[in-house]
């Protein structure tokens, strides 16, 4: 099933490219149509800009030079091909082939398209000055050390992930922790489209609706608003297990897609005032409300968090194209930077102030929260990236001691939430039901 659903993802991300060479040109089977080297070449210029030596004719000594083409240029790349061999790509192997196209799609779409975005994150070992560089000069300076290149692998996923979250985050608590089974509700994808083009999707729909139709609607939308190709079907992400890189495959699309929309200046500069503007009246609009709240019950206070939390949630939503913009720093006009600074400044103050009211939650519920927060701390850790695999190991053990402490506590922290009496000695609530529930559900 894995191998069948990279293959048909592979394949319409190759004839989206091939499109775009001159003359184009299509993939019917990859297995069988890679084995002449043509193709495969065609892939390699369109992506890299470059023209590539190869032989005209098909026979059997000229395919092979082709393939050979292929590899010697990927290599100078700085590529790494374990155990990729020319004759393992003339007779077509399926796991060679599938695993040299995942090279090639990481290294030219993923990568590139990660890096702008791993600047604005500042992950280690990018070189962002070198994103677009394709020149023969940008390629020889691209020859690092095999651990670099590893180390790079692992910022590049993670800055394509964090850009996800940051999409979905913008609509309420759609949960990405991984490219498997995080995208299996369809509820991702129509966040990310949400977010590029608000208006196209009914998220709070969505919710209500089976994990197949929602995949359906994204792709469906996808394609037809936003001229991404349709790499999978539902039935290929509504799995126990979905394929990691067909998914990673398909949406670096939208990454690619939120990468190529412009707006003119003009526009975008009034966009930018505005959002400025809206974010100084809420920031006034907080400092208010935490005043005219100071002396009032843990209740009443939750109760306005609410209601803040929910105007602001739908007040956001025409200003989502501008506070999304992942834009490097070197790219924002002052405009820009002023509502990066004013965004991060509120963000903070909300989180500060949610952090506030759970500590003063009514006991034992505020111990209770504390360990669910020390719990979802360590489940969002990413474990060091460790060569000595004696150290690795002694982290990993000490990670696994710490959890099961804190697990130890589950079932008397769980009994305390269901049994807890939710009211005061004047049969008022002293907790919102929906923070209960919510604490419940994370239990």
């Amino acid at each position: 099933q894995r191998e069948f659903t990279q293959k048909k993802a592979f394949t319409s991300w190759i004839n989206s490219i091939l499109a775009k060479h001159t003359p184009p040109s299509v993939i019917s089977d990859l297995y069988t149509d890679i084995q002449q080297g043509h193709l495969l070449l065609d892939l390699l210029e369109v992506l890299s800009g470059q023209h590539l030596p190869r032989e005209k004719g098909f026979n059997t000594f000229q395919c092979r030079s082709n393939i050979e083409n292929a590899l010697t240029f990927l290599k100078s790349r700085s590529l790494k091909l374990i155990n990729i061999h020319v004759a393992d790509i003339i007779e077509g192997k399926p796991s060679i082939v599938l695993g040299l196209i995942w090279t090639i799609i990481f290294h030219f779409h993923i990568e590139e398209l990660a890096r702008t975005l791993a600047c604005t994150y500042n992950q280690p070992s990018l070189d962002c000055s070198s994103a677009v560089d394709s020149s023969p000069k940008a390629s020889r300076s691209a020859k690092k050390s095999a651990k670099i290149k590893e180390r790079w692998k692992i910022s590049a996923t993670k800055a394509l992930l964090l850009w996800v979250k940051e999409q979905c985050s913008l609509h309420g608590s759609i949960n990405v922790t991984d490219f498997k089974s995080s995208w299996r509700s369809g509820l991702p994808f129509l966040a990310i489209i949400q977010t590029l083009r608000p208006g196209l999707v009914d998220l709070e729909k969505a919710k209500t609706r089976s994990n197949k139709e929602n995949l359906k609607e994204a792709f469906r939308i996808a394609e037809l608003e936003l001229n991404i190709p349709r790499l999978l079907e539902p039935e290929d992400v509504d799995v126990m297990n979905p394929d990691e890189k067909s998914i990673m495959t398909y949406v670096s699309q939208f990454l690619q897609y939120s990468r190529n929309l412009h707006e003119s200046e003009e526009d975008m500069q009034e966009k930018v005032r505005e959002a400025v503007s809206w974010l100084a009246a809420q920031e006034k609009k907080l400092a208010k409300l935490l005043i005219d709240t100071e002396n009032a019950t843990y209740y009443q206070k939750y109760k306005e968090m609410m209601s803040f939390m929910e105007a602001f949630n739908q007040e956001k939503k025409p200003f989502l194209p501008v506070l999304s913009s992942k834009r490097s720093e070197a790219e924002l006009s002052e405009g820009q930077k002023q509502m990066r600074e004013e965004w991060d400044k509120l963000i903070s103050q909300i989180n500060e102030w949610k952090v506030k009211l759970d500590q003063m939650l009514p006991s034992p519920l505020d111990s209770i929260e504390a360990w669910l927060q020390e719990v979802e701390h360590l489940q969002a850790e990413d474990l060091p990236d460790l060569q000595d695999p004696f150290k690795a190991m002694f982290v990993f053990r000490e990670i696994i001691v710490i959890f099961k402490g804190l697990m130890d506590c589950f079932d008397s922290h769980l009994d305390t939430l269901q049994s807890f009496k939710n009211e005061d000695e004047k049969n008022m609530p002293l907790v919102l039901p929906e923070k209960l529930e919510e604490m419940k559900r994370r239990s």
